[in-house]
């Protein structure tokens, strides 16, 4: 052994811990006593050889005041006194963070002894719940009964789903991998405002009755309806049933098995109504959620989503591609919102280097398979391509036009078209990627593109010291082209992602943005409002 393992072993043995080895996994193994003032407990230590990992302490014996469950117990005795990714573990100093995990752990089973975490067990909720999954893709959520079906495995295995939209999840599972086979089953959405907490009396519940029971203690109302919902199931199937509730935070549920009771074969021929109805097992539900509104929400909480938003982006190359990822993943074309993709272009070769496209893509329609990628990674966005020029386009009703070509001759037609008419966001990458640029120009006051270009023409509103230099690479005039990183594409998208998300939330900002994204520059105009440019042709007319 090294110096950092045997100066381990011996500071536990100093703590009363006896060395046992090595584990199977290669963690040594400690045994000995958590000291708290409810008294000593036996446990299991096992400390990560390399220091890397939070140590993981197992009580020998669980108290029975903590049984059938308890706060920070899990499964055989584990005690959970630490989140992992929480805490910032000093692998320089094993022995000092190894005891004070201990501590750690003791002051925590101590809290668990005199009851001080029962509130714990509401945010430990799935810890103590968890034993299978149902996918859950409802875009809006209703009350009562939803479509459901169980998606049926050559090994027997039979996973419900709940949908709202049926060719959309069925695209989604077939992208999965999932089994083709399926059967419809009942299924239901029951609301409640309590979150759920496990008993501390009788748990995990096994059958229906079991559920019910610990369904009361919660919510009474919701108890009831619930065991109707069941009863109603009963009647229509004798396979599978899925009943989901819906709290405030978190989506939980149970599978019921109509085909499996806990009462013996020859008594249950003889029963009826409630008693049969009570001993039907279960499987107890984790709601893997697949809808649109919580894979966008998840990331931002608090904040609006861009869903229900018509978008048209003009467009869809080195910037545009990354930012309609960007958007797409925010929520834009969800909820009955639709992302407009604008481009002509067809995809080159020489595109693959800095474009969100990759080489599948070569030689069609960019517009057209940003579209295809769409739908491919997410089938809930709903976009449409226009493969024409922007100038051609009929783009209908929207809420927002942005302008991601870089082409400031088609900035300024865009902005004389669209920018007393509705929000648009032009933007754009300075020179060979020295900083990236973006303009939110809104009906009324305040500078449009154009005007951006008369102050810049008139030395105001620099981007960087000294100016932005000219540079291009490549050969001949059809050859030529402005050389610069992926990343700068990428840092131009996020730019223009942010300032949408500004905007839906109606975050004040200023109108024009700038990021550095060359060290050797420095910022010469900090983020400001554009005012109206004199004899701007746009603002003027």
């Amino acid at each position: 052994m090294d110096s950092p393992h045997e100066a381990v072993i011996e500071a536990l043995a100093a703590r009363g811990f006896r060395y046992a080895g090595r584990a199977a996994d290669s963690w040594m193994s400690f045994y000995g006593e958590l000291r708290t003032t409810e008294g000593d407990h036996g446990c299991e230590v096992w400390v990560d050889p390399d220091f890397f990992a939070l140590p993981r302490v197992r009580l020998c014996v669980v108290p029975e005041s903590l049984r059938p469950i308890a706060p920070h117990i899990v499964g055989n005795g584990g005690l959970c006194y630490l989140a992992a990714g929480m805490v910032v573990l000093d692998f320089f100093d094993p022995v000092g963070q190894t005891l004070r995990c201990l501590e750690e752990a003791e002051r925590v089973l101590g809290q668990v002894l005199r009851k001080e975490l029962v509130a714990d067990l509401t945010e430990e909720f799935f810890i103590h719940w968890y034993a299978g999954e149902c996918i859950f893709d409802v875009q809006t959520p209703k009350l009562g009964e939803v479509p459901g079906f169980c998606l049926l495995g050559r090994e027997g295995s039979r996973i419900p789903v709940i949908a709202d939209d049926l060719e959309i999840t069925s695209m989604k599972l077939d992208l999965m991998g999932f089994e083709a086979k399926r059967q419809r089953i009942p299924a239901y959405i029951v609301q409640t405002d309590v979150e759920p907490r496990p008993s501390q009396e009788n748990w995990p519940p096994k059958t229906v009755a079991d559920f019910l029971s610990w369904q009361r203690q919660l919510d009474k109302s919701c108890a009831k309806k619930v065991e109707q919902r069941i009863s109603e199931a009963s009647r229509k199937t004798g396979k599978d049933a899925l009943i989901i509730i819906k709290s405030p935070r978190l989506r939980y549920g149970i599978q019921i098995h109509f085909d499996r009771s806990a009462l013996p074969t020859e008594k249950l021929a003889n029963v009826r109504g409630t008693q049969r109805l009570y001993s039907y097992e279960i499987t107890r539900i984790h709601a893997m959620r697949l809808d649109a509104a919580y894979l966008a929400q998840r990331n931002i909480p608090g904040m609006q989503t861009l869903a229900g938003k018509k978008i048209a982006v003009i467009g869809c190359g080195t910037i545009g591609g990354y930012l309609i990822d960007a958007l797409a993943k925010a929520g834009a074309g969800t909820g009955g919102g639709l992302l407009t993709l604008v481009d002509y272009d067809t995809l080159g070769s020489q595109n693959l280097g800095r474009h969100r496209l990759g080489m599948q893509a070569l030689f069609m329609n960019k517009a057209e398979a940003m579209r295809i990628t769409l739908r491919v990674e997410n089938p809930s966005v709903s976009a449409r391509s226009l493969e024409v020029d922007a100038r051609d386009a009929h783009l209908g009703p929207i809420d927002l036009l942005i302008d991601a070509t870089g082409e400031e001759s088609l900035g300024h037609w865009l902005s004389r078209r669209y920018a007393d008419a509705l929000p648009m966001l032009s933007v754009w990458i300075e020179g060979p990627g020295v900083a990236v640029r973006a303009l939110m120009k809104k009906p009324g006051p305040g500078g449009c593109y154009r005007c951006l270009s008369e102050h810049q023409r008139a030395g105001c509103l620099p981007t960087v010291e000294g100016g932005v230099p000219h540079l291009l690479a490549g050969h001949g005039c059809e050859g030529l082209y402005v050389p610069f990183p992926a990343t700068v594409s990428l840092q131009a998208a996020a730019l223009g992602a942010e300032m949408v998300l500004a905007w839906a939330n109606n975050t004040e900002m200023p109108a024009l943005r700038t990021r550095i994204t060359d060290s050797a520059y420095d910022l010469a105009t900090p983020d400001c409002d554009v005012v109206t440019a004199k004899g701007c042709p746009i603002c003027s007319t």
